[in-house]
């Protein structure tokens, strides 16, 4: 993406507050935090494939609570009861 949009490793450091260092690593594949990632691509104007890491949601947590609710009912637990006797 740095090379198509025609940065060298400097100005795209300088540009998104990181080091060179971190492009190098980056580039080499040595990894980034998630942070820097996100400074880098927002840089080369790239940010439509940070959809396609959240995870597509076909049922709402909700829903699946719901649905838990619905087929096991809720079980309480109760203290076992003490036997009193009579002492005479």
């Amino acid at each position: 993406m740095r090379i198509r949009a025609g940065l060298e490793q400097a100005v795209l450091a300088e540009r998104a507050y990181v080091s060179t260092g971190t492009i190098k690593n980056l580039e080499s594949g040595k990894g980034s935090s998630v942070k820097t990632m996100i400074k880098i691509v927002r840089c080369l104007e790239s940010t439509d494939w940070l959809e396609s890491l959240a995870p597509q949601v076909s049922v709402s947590p909700m829903q699946m609570l719901t649905a838990a609710r619905r087929t096991a009912p809720r079980q309480r637990v109760s203290k076992p009861r003490s036997v009193t006797t009579i002492h005479a």
